[in-house]
């Protein structure tokens, strides 16, 4: 029985730490990420995460559509959007 819980409890204690230090974090990160995608609305200044700069033209459940500086308009993927810039 020593055997089995001195083999066991290195191999438990292993997964928590990786849970807490790698696992755990990696959900917040993403439950953040999709709670900013979710909330963007029409008007936002956003980057795309191919480094696309753009104002949010129209947004439905799936896409959006982004006006570029030049007035030009693009369609993207709502999973797209790396980051809402702040309106100075």
């Amino acid at each position: 029985m020593e055997g089995l819980v001195g083999s066991v409890l290195p191999l438990l204690l292993m997964f928590a730490i990786f849970y807490f230090l790698l696992i755990r974090p990696q959900q917040k990160r993403q439950k953040q990420t999709r709670q900013m995608q979710e909330s963007v609305q029409k008007g936002d200044r956003v980057v795309t995460i191919g480094g696309f700069h753009g104002m949010i033209e129209a947004v439905d459940e799936t896409t959006i559509v982004l006006r570029a500086g030049d007035g030009s308009k693009l369609t993207y993927d709502r999973a797209a959007i790396r980051e809402v810039k702040k309106n100075d």
